[in-house]
């Protein structure tokens, strides 16, 4: 997870509901970016191997299936896990899934995004009421068995009740998605999805509806134009060569190139969200521009193989099975088209002699906004809390290991009491791998073996070397230093 961004609005107070939502997406985002290599593996196999593919091979073709059943939700879980609660949420997350997968006929990625942070919630909150009960020497026992018996639990579970409810709302979401296809009406999820993407809204729809959708038939058919209702960087494409031919001044014009550079062959579609801010009424260029493109990919009867992260035009090409390139080409030139038409039109009727600070202002916007969301991410998923402080500041006090199961447990345990007897109940004690130390944490403590992995890992946070878990010196100094500064701020 990465660090709140500076200036970004406060989560406590004023945070919008846009913002909420784009955190919401956010989480999405990091759940299904760490994975989409595997996912982009998936893809080339299916274009390459598979009865229709670019060299049908039925032994090559074989890792098809169970990667789509099996390793691709189970990644998905993994990682949700892993966000909520660490390697060990991440373990509950893959474990409870499985039941999931077991249980339904369909692969079950909308599940498994589901199923892998719920599961890891839960094992956290199991963890949080134990924390402070469990017997010093008994933390790995303890530890385990309790992610043992919860995990039997949400196996069962969700084999048995979760997973027949899930697979009914992936089948009702999935019924009304092919009720716009079968009818024609796709192209109107422009309207949705153009403003989204610039409001950093677009993860919601993108990574939580239609990749899970699109790997679903993709398993069935080798393709899936869900894929390409939100990506196509064609009509992005459009606006940014409208701008540089037509911009109302130098600024804009000589901005434009790189942007386009950066977009279209990139896939980083947010360098033109403050092109769009600058001129909100472009946003119809853009909905007509992703609409048109919609209707050719039906018209054409193409998708992709996997979802195309980041949105490039190597990327879709990279992942269009045999027999569409033609149709792909022409969906993305024609989004660009339309855009470009619309908004050069927009340009020449409504000229500003304000754009060279309009650019600027709606790049900071476009900014801001993407921050606010990433600091409600980070709050939501760490706490208030921010690593790095001095030790009279520490809130997280992390004890590591390799394993973070053992020794380490021992010692934050027995720290933990410790500190509690001493009145500083506000600093918080864990425990964790070495390379898995989360990002809110305030002080390491590690054996001096470990020292140099530790603050490779960690090189922001205060390092503690010790000799032993438990009656170190160095721990007893800690102890002091911390209980001082209790003694201090009461006589204040």
């Amino acid at each position: 997870m990465s660090q709140p961004i500076e200036g970004a609005l406060p989560v406590e107070t004023g945070t919008s509901v846009r913002a909420r939502i784009q955190a919401f997406g956010g989480f999405l985002t990091a759940m299904v970016i760490p994975n989409v290599g595997a996912f982009i593996a998936w893809g080339l196999l299916t274009a390459l191997f598979i009865p229709t593919g670019w060299l049908p091979n039925e032994d090559l073709a074989a890792p098809v299936g169970p990667m789509i059943t099996y390793v691709l939700p189970l990644l998905l879980a993994f990682t949700g896990g892993r966000l909520v609660h660490g390697h060990r949420g991440g373990v509950a997350g893959a474990v409870g899934t499985i039941g999931l997968i077991v249980g339904a006929d369909i692969p079950m990625f909308l599940g498994a995004m589901i199923m892998g942070p719920l599961s890891a919630w839960l094992i956290k909150q199991v963890d949080r009421v134990l924390e402070h009960r469990i017997r010093s020497g008994f933390e790995m026992v303890v530890n385990n068995f309790t992610l043992g018996f919860l995990g039997l639990g949400l196996i069962i579970a969700s084999y048995r009740v979760i997973g027949p409810v899930i697979s009914a709302l992936n089948d009702q979401l999935l019924r009304a998605i092919n009720a716009l296809v079968e009818t024609g009406a796709l192209p109107l999820l422009s309207i949705l999805n153009e403003p989204a993407k610039v409001l950093f809204l677009n993860n919601v729809i993108d990574q939580g509806i239609y990749y899970p959708l699109g790997l679903q038939v993709a398993a069935e058919e080798g393709k899936s134009i869900f894929f390409m209702v939100a990506s196509n960087p064609g009509p992005g494409l459009g606006l940014l060569l409208a701008f540089w031919l037509f911009g109302h001044n130098r600024v804009i014009r000589d901005s434009a190139p790189g942007a386009i550079i950066i977009h279209f062959l990139g896939g980083i579609h947010e360098i033109y969200f403050p092109y769009v801010l600058m001129k909100p009424v472009t946003i119809l260029a853009m909905i007509a521009g992703g609409a048109s493109g919609i209707a050719t990919f039906m018209l054409f009867g193409v998708g992709l193989t996997a979802g195309p992260s980041p949105g490039s035009i190597f990327a879709y090409l990279a992942l269009t099975p045999p027999g569409d390139h033609v149709g792909v080409i022409a969906g993305v030139l024609v989004a660009a088209a339309v855009s470009f038409v619309i908004t050069a039109a927009i340009l020449k009727l409504g000229r500003n002699a304000g754009d060279e600070e309009d650019l600027a202002e709606q790049t900071e916007r476009s900014r801001a906004m993407k921050a606010e969301g990433s600091a409600v991410l980070t709050s939501v998923m760490n706490g208030a809390g921010s690593a790095g402080g001095t030790t009279e500041d520490v809130r997280r006090i992390v004890f590591a290991c390799d394993a973070g199961m053992g020794s380490s447990a021992m010692g934050a345990s027995a720290f933990g009491k410790r500190l509690r007897d001493a009145g500083r109940d506000d600093v918080r004690v864990t425990h964790a791998a070495i390379e898995s130390v989360p990002v809110d944490a305030d002080l390491v403590v590690v054996h001096q073996d470990l020292a140099h992995r530790a603050r490779a890992a960690r090189p922001d946070v205060e390092i503690v070397t010790i000799q032993s878990y438990l009656g170190d010196p160095a721990l007893d100094t800690l102890d002091q230093r911390l209980t001082e500064r209790t003694t201090t701020d009461a006589e204040q």
